[in-house]
């Protein structure tokens, strides 16, 4: 995986740091291909000959470039300080010693540094034994004050590859979850929020409820959702938009007011409000009140309000729809008016009831229904 990466460079201090690194010794798939320079991974980038340089961001010292087709970023070691809890940490130096740069990070098995150019594995925090463990340690007690979003970070891991927080660690986040410094990057933990939920996981809901993570989002207490969240997601898993998964999971939470929202995510959240309350009792009135929702929408009500609705909807109403048209009724030598629509509207509840109407039927529907109603 690492050797497809043709750098025309000296290499010597180049190195792969953390996931990459922690996901190659799992066996497991990576999403990261970032490098780390032992020192200015600006200046090194100008001596690659085969590189083209895409952007510079010269306070954290990274550079992105374009080799052999593919974009890859590489950061300068740096240290850090963090003179806001729970905000974007301050760089102090660009260019420090490796082990500096490893000892900003979250956990353990987040340390490992693989050679470049010899391949050595480099491990400064014990990562390799906690890797083996199968344990999540932080780097120090004040991991979670300076960035309460490892606590989701945590809890991603611990599903992902099915590891378990330590006992100190766990300790400092219960601690922590007992007096949230709310003065936080709430955007960075929606981040943290979406990877974690993407997952479809209901051992990361439940761990999430039980162990009261849920307050970094919100103050309220909240009511848990009965059902199997996982299952009733992969159900209808190939309707649903999946980087919308964790909304979904959160919808729950029913404050999701720290976050800030995209028009899209707002107007789920919205139609399923609109609807929350609303008294369903028949197919018609099903109907009606989802045609125009997201599914997303649509399964957070099944979590919350009714199951049984929702997947009724799903399964059996919402592709039905009335063939016939105004063009129809006008054949009929019916003048356009409000009319038509109770025409469809009537047409609808009888397709609902029947939903192997012809269109020759719907026609002699509406002949029925407007001779009935002059």
């Amino acid at each position: 995986m690492h050797s497809k990466i043709n750098i025309t460079a000296d290499t010597a201090n180049l190195f792969y740091i953390g996931g990459v690194v922690r996901d190659e010794l799992l066996g497991a798939e990576s999403f990261d291909i970032d490098l780390t320079y032992a020192g200015n991974a600006i200046d090194y980038a100008k001596t690659i000959k085969n590189a083209e340089i895409l952007q510079i961001n010269e306070p954290f010292g990274t550079v992105r470039v374009r080799i052999d087709g593919r974009e890859i970023d590489i950061a300068s070691t740096r240290s850090e300080i963090y003179e806001r809890p729970g905000h974007l940490p301050t760089v102090t130096e660009i260019g420090c010693s490796l082990k500096q740069d490893v000892l900003r990070r979250d956990f353990t098995i987040n340390t490992l540094a693989k050679n470049f150019k010899t391949g050595k594995i480099l491990d400064y925090t014990g990562g390799l034994d906690d890797l083996k463990a199968g344990k999540i340690k932080v780097l120090h007690d004040k991991s979670f004050i300076e960035d309460p979003t490892r606590i989701l970070r945590a809890l991603k891991f611990a599903v992902r590859f099915n590891f378990e927080l330590d006992e100190h660690t766990t300790i400092l986040r219960d601690e922590y979850l007992k007096n949230i410094n709310y003065d936080m990057s709430f955007k960075r933990l929606k981040k943290e929020l979406s990877e974690t939920f993407n997952l479809n996981s209901q051992k990361a809901f439940d761990e999430f409820i039980d162990k009261k993570i849920y307050k970094l989002v919100t103050k309220n207490e909240i009511s848990i959702p009965k059902i199997n969240i996982q299952n009733f997601v992969d159900e209808y898993k190939n309707l649903i938009n999946q980087s919308h998964i964790w909304l979904i999971y959160l919808a729950a939470l029913k404050d999701l007011s720290n976050l800030e929202l995209t028009k899209e995510e707002k107007r789920i959240i919205k139609d399923y409000t609109s609807v929350e309350n609303l008294a369903l009792n028949t197919d018609y009135e099903i109907y009606n009140a989802f045609k125009n929702l997201k599914t997303e929408s649509v399964i957070i009500y099944g979590i919350l309000k009714n199951k049984c609705t929702a997947s009724h909807y799903l399964n059996n109403l919402a592709n039905i729809s009335i063939s016939i048209n105004g063009t129809d009724l006008q054949n009929l030598g019916i003048k356009p008016s409000a009319r038509y629509q109770d025409c469809f509207n009537y047409i609808l509840k009888q397709k609902l009831e029947n939903q192997n109407l012809t269109h020759e039927q719907e026609i002699n529907l509406a002949k029925n229904f407007l001779l009935s109603n002059k």
